[in-house]
């Protein structure tokens, strides 16, 4: 293994009862946790004591499922706006990184801007933007009449989205607010920027009614793992959230969208690549096995084939459940995840409820199950590897899952050397060890000051 001098980053995704689908009946589930905030202080409070770099809430415009059958059993239909709950979290927690998801296909970007800038400065610099184009087709159909957009447009709209929005977090220089009472000045004019956008999809004035960020800008994090998803990450992304089943392909992607990054004048490093990881522990591996089982059990098979038929983009009610995935037809809305789980489930000759249960447990990513040695082996593997900077860890079942990680697994990566023993600092940047980005203006003026010497 390569000797990496950097540290494992983890973060947290964030779902009300767990990752897995049936985990609101597990007998120490939490099954109001969607509606219950008193729930969601204890999770980031709990993983906050793990020294874990954030909490990831991903979100949608729309219930998880896009078939009735089966709807009326499933735990994620409704819960907390996550914006919403991460302000308010900001007040329970002093230094874990507050992230979630505002989509480049229904939202705007100066909303977007002022809304991650404000919780920005309400939490003293710890939030992330994590961006989406949306790949479910259904979202759709609560903004408009109009079809979901095809993927390749999405993201052309996702690019400049993302180039007015950090534009717009440059709007003020630091030092701008001057506020001297006696002179009645309360800020310089001359550090005060308009963005006057005019591009194919938004015009844009500005300049953001909200001061420069704590750490500069939010961080962005992204998830997109097709080509189009690797371009805008290499482009713009400094955390990417990623799904693979297999250490060979995590590898396959760490070194495709690190090498792309040079094309952009990018440090490597100021991209971590976390793949999502289910993590079941137990004091021997049967006893995490058996954990894993009793979870797997409690899935119904309505909401199992509800959940691969959205997933799939094809509804798969009616083949016979032990049977093999029939042949589909391509699908140009859903993202490149139901790609891997088609070649998957043929990989392994896999029948629909096998697939279905292990969609509903991992959707895609990776899952570790065994003792606590057995797991910090695989992560350590993975991140010496180079197939990732770190994980996001996805917890089966909340709270157990995330206490057993807490208890278990993180002073076992500390004893190693894998893992911080403290915070490296007040903000999500310091965290992730991510440099604070120079504004856009300062830049320019830099670049005119040095041609100017250069004449």
């Amino acid at each position: 293994m390569s000797a990496r001098t950097d540290k494992m980053k983890v973060g947290m995704f964030i779902r009300p009862a767990g990752h897995h689908i049936a985990s609101w009946r597990h007998p120490e589930g939490h099954a109001d946790a969607g509606a219950n905030f008193a729930r969601m202080i204890e999770i980031a409070q709990t993983a906050e004591r793990g020294l874990l770099d954030m909490v990831f809430c991903a979100d949608t415009h729309s219930v998880f499922t896009a078939h009735e059958q089966g709807l009326h059993r499933l735990h994620y239909v409704a819960w907390i706006e996550p914006f919403t709950m991460l302000s308010a979290l900001a007040s329970y927690t002093k230094n874990i990184g507050l992230v979630c998801t505002a989509s480049t296909s229904f939202e705007q970007p100066y909303t977007v801007a002022r809304k991650f800038a404000s919780l920005d400065l309400v939490s003293g610099g710890r939030s992330g933007w994590n961006v989406v184009t949306s790949g479910n087709a259904t979202e759709a159909l609560n903004f408009s009449n109009e079809p979901h957009k095809p993927k390749d447009e999405r993201y052309r709209r996702g690019k400049e989205f993302v180039e007015i929005v950090q534009a717009l977090w440059d709007s003020w220089d630091d030092d701008a607010f001057i506020r001297d009472k006696d002179a009645c000045l309360f800020f310089d004019p001359q550090k005060m920027h308009m963005l006057n956008h005019h591009g194919e999809y938004f015009d844009v004035r500005g300049p953001l009614n909200v001061p420069r960020s704590p750490q500069g800008q939010p961080v962005l994090v992204q998830a997109g793992a097709s080509d189009d998803g690797r371009e805008l990450a290499a482009q713009t992304a400094e955390v990417v959230f990623t799904a693979h089943a297999t250490i060979e392909r995590a590898k396959a992607f760490y070194s495709d969208l690190k090498g792309r990054m040079a094309r952009y004048g990018r440090d490597p490093d100021h991209l971590k690549i976390m793949p999502g990881l289910s993590i079941t522990v137990g004091r021997t591996h049967a006893e995490a096995v058996e954990k894993q089982e009793q979870l797997d059990e409690l899935l119904h098979p309505d909401v199992g084939v509800s959940l691969l038929s959205t997933r799939m983009g094809h509804d798969l009610t009616g083949f016979p459940l032990d049977g093999p995935l029939p042949d589909l037809p391509p699908n140009k809305v859903i993202g490149s995840r139901s790609d891997d789980a088609i070649a998957m489930a043929r990989s392994k000759n896999m029948t629909i409820r096998q697939l279905y249960q292990w969609f509903a447990r991992q959707r895609g990513h990776a899952g570790f199950v065994g003792t606590v040695t057995e797991v910090v082996d695989q992560m350590e593997t993975w991140f010496k590897e180079e197939a990732c900077d770190g994980f996001n860890f996805l917890a089966p079942v909340f709270p157990i899952g995330l206490n057993d990680f807490v208890d278990m697994v993180v002073p076992e990566l500390q004893r190693r050397g894998l893992y911080r023993t403290a915070y490296e600092g007040p903000t999500l940047r310091d965290i992730l060890g991510l440099p604070v980005p120079q504004s856009r203006y300062a830049r320019d003026s830099a670049a005119r000051e040095k041609a100017t010497v250069s004449a």
